[in-house]
């Protein structure tokens, strides 16, 4: 796929003020500071369309995007938001879950995970919840260029064993970096496969 075009549409917390969902709409979170901003600019060939901070976070709406005029890409707040007061996590969390039940044209949550690091609870539960409610996902792995590649396989042979224990099968997998665009082309042609067998 060729990125012709990637614009800002809206931002809210409310799912019913979002666009018209009458677009294929892929959906990407992870938890804080996993790369997702940097990785949706590199994905779209946009430096700042998605907002990027150190501080982990940043993001704090819905975020929608319009691809090629054919597709919507969602930049959602990160779960786990660190140095975030409770009150504030249960509010986004509220509407990310209503956002994430309740879209009707969703086709595909693309959950990032850090590929220097363990399975976390977070995830784990996360992923679980998704199961659980039916919605289809895949996951996304990040920062490949962080580390030799030698470690980042078996960092995520780890993860995936842990990841067996729960599921019987597991969703397509991408291994990513926002630096190098490794994974880029691969994730594109998977987001083209699903937008030529979905039709709104």
């Amino acid at each position: 796929m060729i990125i012709r075009s990637a614009e800002f549409v809206a931002s809210n917390t409310e799912p019913a003020k979002c666009p018209a969902p009458n677009k294929p709409e892929y959906a990407f979170i992870g938890r804080s500071n996993v790369g997702k901003s940097s990785l949706i600019n590199r994905l779209v060939a946009k430096k700042k369309l998605a907002k990027t901070s150190s501080t982990p976070g940043k993001t704090q709406l819905i975020n929608h995007f319009i691809i090629n005029e054919q597709w919507f890409l969602v930049d959602l707040p990160g779960y786990g938001y660190a140095k975030k007061a409770k009150t504030e996590r249960s509010k986004w969390a509220g509407f990310i879950e209503k956002y994430i039940l309740q879209r009707e044209n969703l086709i595909c949550m693309f959950v990032l995970l850090d590929s220097r690091h363990p399975l976390q609870k977070i995830d784990e539960e996360f992923l679980t919840w998704l199961g659980e409610n039916g919605i289809p996902f895949s996951i996304v792995y990040t920062k490949a260029d962080k580390l030799g590649k030698n470690q980042v396989q078996s960092n995520i042979a780890v993860i995936e064993r842990d990841l067996m224990k729960t599921w019987e099968t597991l969703p397509s997998r991408f291994l990513t970096s926002a630096e190098t665009g490794t994974g880029r082309e691969e994730l594109l042609a998977f987001i083209e496969e699903c937008n030529q067998a979905n039709t709104f």
